[in-house]
């Protein structure tokens, strides 16, 4: 009884964990940056990994997409790669844990559901290492802009990492 009800909150967990990395992939603030005045702030720049975006004084946005897949920096393209994949990955872990769940009845012998939640554990640490290189990755570059010498001052702002963890930390309840 207790191994079931420690499967489902497993599962509980790395379903919360899917969903944050999959809210955070289209989360417009991945990277801020302000041009402050003296008292006024003029400028505030904004950007994901689909678009960047410049609000002014009055409030007023104006937004970009990226104009080609070919013509974006190696990062973008990384981050976008490994997000997704993340988001995928994250899918299809939860099916197959479905199946590998004690309190189902899908799936067969008691061993063949160990296999499976097994692999599915697998899949969900796979998902959670993906989405915290992306969001590591874009973090490792922002920083990199930041300390820049030459760069122009920046405040950053990065989503995605504690969602990965909650990823991760679905085998340490699995194999309790």
């Amino acid at each position: 009884m207790a191994s079931t009800a420690l499967e489902i909150i497993a599962f509980t967990v790395s379903i919360s964990g899917w969903l944050l990395v999959s809210s955070t992939v289209p989360t417009d603030y991945w990277k801020v940056s302000t041009n402050d005045g003296t008292v006024i702030t003029t400028a505030t720049f904004w950007a994901n990994l689909w678009k960047t975006c410049v609000t002014d004084s009055t409030g007023v946005s104006s937004c970009k997409d990226f104009p080609s897949m070919l013509a974006l920096d190696g990062y973008i393209q990384a981050c976008r790669g490994l997000m997704i994949a993340a988001v995928s990955l994250g899918f299809f872990g939860s099916i197959i844990a479905l199946f590998g769940m004690k309190c189902t009845k899908v799936g067969g012998s008691e061993q063949a559901k160990a296999k499976i939640a097994c692999f599915a554990g697998v899949v969900f640490i796979l998902s959670g290492l993906c989405s915290m290189t992306g969001c590591s990755l874009y973090a490792n570059k922002i920083t990199t802009e930041f300390f820049d010498p030459l760069f122009i001052d920046q405040k950053t702002c990065i989503l995605g990492k504690g969602p990965s963890w909650l990823l991760l930390v679905h085998l340490v309840l699995l194999l309790s």
